[in-house]
């Protein structure tokens, strides 16, 4: 295979820097570069040496402040297509864009499946300016440009933001959890990390639903954390009537107990990259 350059947009993203550590493992493969697309002078950057374009860039689900809408569309979605034509324009071959599976709205309260014909339905200005860049971007795609789309659901790893944190405190100090059934759908760094190395390797194109291979389910995932940790938890169902009817009204007992999942079919690809199981990736993520 001959060397790819890859250019990362987002300076010391999450994802970016993850990617970078996992493709040191193929030494002289991957030529990788970050760049940073705050202000202007992104664009005097000649991107015509570049193989593929991975675009991380963008205001992640931190507010609900209707103050805020603006800036999510302009960065999430203007700058995204601002960056594609871009690259098209000086001859890069692929771009990939970092979507989300928060395009199809919240989880839910019931057990919600998403196939390749579920239609899309944000249900707050993040997940919609997601989506309208997708929409912005497929209109780019040629012959000589590729777009690979992906939505993927919640990362979680060693130093991720977001819910995982506040699952790892939670197992560490509290004697009991609640015992609630549930079913999400997640994806640890490693196995996105490998997932978009197949993508740049095969230069793919579409539409794309990197999943681990198991679902989550909370309780279990909080108790495999504190057994890493040394710890026991008591997971107890005496909670779950409060719980039940908080889903879909209250913000973080959604995210934590709600369902959201990708049909399984809908994850495969021609090559594994579901290399780490939960109970691996719990692991490596605390150890």
């Amino acid at each position: 295979m001959s060397k790819k350059n890859i250019l990362i947009t987002g300076s010391g993203s999450y994802v970016g820097t993850n990617l970078i550590e996992w493709l040191s493992q193929w030494p002289g493969q991957y030529e990788i570069e970050e760049l940073s697309v705050r202000g202007e002078e992104w664009k005097k950057r000649d991107f015509s040496k570049f193989d593929s374009v991975l675009h991380v860039a963008g205001i992640a689900h931190v507010s609900t402040d209707p103050k805020m809408e603006e800036q999510y569309y302009k960065v999430n979605r203007d700058l995204t297509i601002e960056v594609a034509e871009h690259a098209k324009n000086k001859g890069v071959k692929q771009f990939i864009f970092m979507s989300s599976i928060i395009v199809y709205g919240d989880s839910s309260s019931d057990k919600r499946v998403i196939d390749r014909s579920t239609i899309p339905k944000p249900s707050n200005f993040y997940g919609n300016s997601k989506l309208q860049a997708e929409e912005g971007i497929k209109l780019l795609e040629g012959e000589n440009f590729k777009v690979a789309i992906i939505r993927p659901p919640m990362i979680y790893g060693k130093n991720s933001k977001g819910n995982y944190p506040k699952l790892v405190k939670a197992a560490k100090v509290l004697p009991t959890f609640p015992d609630f059934d549930n079913e999400r759908s997640m994806l640890h760094i490693d196995n996105l990390s490998e997932f978009l190395r197949l993508m740049i390797k095969n230069e793919e194109s579409g539409l794309f639903f990197p999943q681990n291979r198991e679902y989550v389910r909370t309780s279990e995932m909080v108790r495999v954390i504190a057994r890493v940790h040394g710890k026991k938890i008591k997971l107890l169902k005496i909670f779950n009537f409060v719980l039940k009817p908080m889903i879909g009204k209250v913000t973080i007992v959604n995210k934590v107990f709600g369902n959201l999942i990708y049909d399984k079919n809908i994850s495969t690809y021609k090559e594994n990259y579901q290399i780490r199981n939960l109970k691996k990736s719990i692991e490596v993520t605390e150890r």
